[in-house]
């Protein structure tokens, strides 16, 4: 491992092709836009104001790391939290471990946003994502497998089988899993292969049984991702007994490498940089772009190499040495390699006492039919608050729309979807009939497969489908109805959120969404769709901020005015609820804000790089984090603005790509009576979290909010009790005053 912070480590992406990212450089427009947008110092940050990028994120999934270890969760809740947090990593390896390494290779660059070097944060990130990993075993073998086992939920060893076990586990590995292996010796005939991304594979040390004095050889089986990883030995009800699919194949080798002896095995997985980088001006077409390169993203470069922690070190060395990769890019895994799959015991053991109790969502607020649907929206706008009110009102606005005669066209951006979800069949259907236009994002991280096959499908039924401007991720949750109403007037209806259209995602991500017939919103939004088929944008979309036009400079000049208001001695407040916390601009204005007098409290549910109670810059910032059942990933963003105050959610975090690299669409919420919700119901009961939130410092850590002495209050389990009508609005937490947390 490096030393100093400045040591080039890189590992093996000598071979990177030095292609050019897509971005805004190869649209002249989309270069032309973030030009203007983009604030001079965006990666001119300097250290001492701002927490190391990646150290954040790591604290961030420690936090859930710490869900885990919570004995106050249900167990196998406990063990999704574990799978999380390896999924997390991988994903971080893969796209940010990876992108340090190949920006490192390249030589000189910008810092990040938090003013370090790529070969810094490589030097952060390396000690500790070893540390990380280390925690994650220990929590699997010394915490969890432990409790599993008092449930009678057993990982069992060959040697703990009873023979009608192994006479049974035998027979399902030769009718299922031998005929679709392939095991190869690595020899000049038959080099090495090339191993998938993220593929479970065995390594093999071979000696040929006729040259018993010959050398070893090398042989490697990737086991195939249609084989689980667990294998059932009983139903899993009551007693639950279950063998690593890696340990069924590692006792069946000799039959595959019958020439050989077998000297040892060792279960392994590489990852590799899953970045996509293409020349759009180059192809046919965007999908023909992305669709190439995740085929490229299967073999790119090895930046991880996973392997069990007793593996022989011939094997070890081998395995490094193929993939090119530093020792401190080895991680030797003290339990099942690829802790992401333990997500199979949540989902597969049917034992719903040790998993979160189900709960009913509140009822539906929208009336049934399409005329009653669209009447009430001409009278008020409809706040909804997932997953505690129910997702089929947004599915049933897409689905109405569809089946209404009255209603002439659809519009609609799509960014993640569900493999069968209700909106893709009512979008198709209604093509057939009227005019539906639907703008998909391909490049969204880990589902361009999955949307590169919904966009054809929809082509085929007759969709207009777009995929936005190019340079630019259309990130925007909007959709649009376009109806002939029945007093003759034509009248646009919209639906805009906070999160994706996924109606499975919905049940445990926490969002918003607003249904509105405001003829302000829903013109500017029906402009949105304009510039994101046609290019063809305008210089003001207010009420909405949209980026990457207006967004970055309103927030800035909200922010702002709160400064104005406490220099004033009027009421000045910002709180605001997001994903991730970036920006340096943003993060400077609200610097400026707290030496003004205001008072900030921010809810960051994952990275954070401003540095919140530092005496002179940021005394009056609180910054809260909240891990708990349900993803936090709503956007609300609240400025008391003296005695007017104005209330906004939507797509973007305070993030550059948010702000400058992404079409977003953050709304007002004009109603006094849901603006009151989202304050005094939403913000105050995060804000009074003192059981899942925790509390940042200065320097980047995290502790818990609640005193020995505090009443314990979980605010999603309110927000729970409230849904199902186990709590009452006299128990809904009064919004601290302004001051109250300084």
């Amino acid at each position: 491992m490096a030393e100093e912070p400045d040591t080039p480590t890189s590992g093996g992406l000598a071979r990177v092709r030095h292609r050019r990212k897509a971005g805004a450089a190869s649209s002249p427009r989309g270069s032309e836009l973030l030009a203007d947008a983009r604030p001079s110092d965006r990666a001119a940050s300097d250290g001492p104001e701002f927490v190391a990028r990646d150290r954040s994120w790591i604290h961030f999934n420690r936090r859930v790391l710490e869900e885990a270890n919570d004995p106050a969760n249900p167990l196998l809740e406990r063990v999704k939290f574990l799978a999380i947090t390896a999924s997390n990593l991988d994903e971080y390896i893969e796209i940010r471990l990876a992108g340090l390494l190949q920006r490192n290779e390249d030589g000189p660059s910008e810092p990040d946003y938090d003013g370090l070097l790529p070969a810094q944060s490589l030097h952060i990130l390396k000690e500790e994502i070893h540390r990380f990993v280390a925690d994650q075993y220990e929590c699997w073998n010394r915490v969890l497998l432990p409790e599993l086992e008092q449930q009678r939920i057993r990982l069992m060893q060959w040697s703990r089988l009873s023979a009608t076990q192994r006479k049974n586990v035998q027979a399902y590995f030769q009718s299922e899993v031998d005929p679709l292996l392939t095991p190869i010796t690595i020899d000049p005939a038959h080099p090495f292969p090339r191993v998938l991304n993220r593929a479970l594979c065995l390594a093999v040390l071979l000696r040929p049984k006729r040259r018993r004095g010959g050398s070893s050889v090398l042989g490697v089986l990737t086991v195939p991702r249609a084989l689980p990883r667990f294998i059932r030995l009983t139903d899993c009800t009551t007693d639950c007994a279950l063998l690593l699919m890696q340990d069924l194949i590692a006792r069946n080798l000799q039959s595959m490498y019958r020439g050989y002896e077998v000297l040892a095995s060792a279960a392994f997985r590489v990852t590799r940089n899953s970045n996509l980088y293409f020349e759009e001006e180059e192809t046919r077409s965007l999908l023909e772009s992305v669709r190439s390169e995740l085929h490229n993203r299967r073999k790119g470069d090895a930046v991880r190499l996973e392997i069990a922690f007793d593996a022989h070190p011939e094997i070890l060395e081998r395995l490094r040495v193929n993939f090119e990769l530093e020792a401190d890019q080895v991680f030797h895994c003290e339990g099942p390699v690829n802790l992401a799959r333990t997500m199979f015991l949540h989902d597969e053991i049917d034992r719903p006492d040790l998993k979160f109790p189900s709960f009913t969502p509140r009822a539906n607020p929208v009336t049934p039919t399409a005329g009653d649907l669209f009447t009430s929206l001409r009278e008020r706008d409809i706040l909804l608050h997932h997953p505690y009110d129910a997702y089929d009102p947004v599915v049933d606005f897409i689905r109405q729309g569809a089946a209404d005669p009255r209603v002439v066209a659809i519009k609609q951006t799509l960014y993640r979807t569900s493999t069968d979800s209700p909106m893709f069949h009512a979008l198709t259907e209604a093509a057939a009939h009227k005019e539906v236009t639907v703008v998909v994002e391909l490049m969204a991280r880990f589902d361009e497969a999955s949307n590169i096959h919904w966009a054809r499908s929809m082509e085929d039924a007759g969709v207009q489908v777009f995929y936005g401007v190019v340079g630019l991720k259309t990130h925007c949750k909007l959709a649009m109805l376009v109806r002939r109403d029945e007093d003759g007037v034509t009248r646009r209806y919209c639906h805009l959120g906070t999160g994706n259209y996924n109606p499975v995602t919905a049940h445990f991500y926490t969002d918003l969404s607003l249904l509105t017939a405001n003829p302000e919103i829903t013109e500017r939004a029906h402009l949105v769709f304009n510039y994101l088929t046609a290019h063809a944008d305008v210089p003001d979309y207010s009420p909405l901020l949209v980026a990457p036009h207006s967004m970055a400079a309103r927030f800035l000049d909200l922010i702002r005015r709160e400064a104005e208001h406490a220099a004033a001695s009027r009421p000045a407040r910002i709180l605001a609820k997001m994903n991730a916390l970036l920006d340096p601009s943003i993060i400077r204005a609200l610097y400026d804000a707290s030496r003004a007098g205001v008072e900030i409290d921010l809810i960051v549910r994952g990275v954070c790089t401003l540095r919140p109670g530092v005496p002179g810059l940021s005394e009056r910032i609180c910054v809260r984090s909240i891990v708990g059942r349900f993803l936090e990933h709503s956007r609300i963003f609240f400025f008391q603005n003296g005695h007017h105050p104005e209330v906004f959610a939507g797509s973007a975090d305070w993030m550059p790509r948010n702000l400058y690299e992404r079409c977003e669409v953050v709304f007002p919420v004009r109603d006094p009576a849901l603006r009151e919700r989202i304050t005094t119901e939403i913000l105050a009961t995060c804000l009074a979290d003192n059981v899942k939130a925790r509390f940042m410092h200065s320097d980047g850590s995290y502790t818990p909010m609640r005193s020995p002495a505090e009443t314990p209050f979980d605010c999603q389990n309110f927000f729970l009790r409230l849904a199902e009508g186990r709590a009452n609005a006299e128990e809904i937490p009064k919004l601290p005053p302004i001051g109250a947390n300084y």
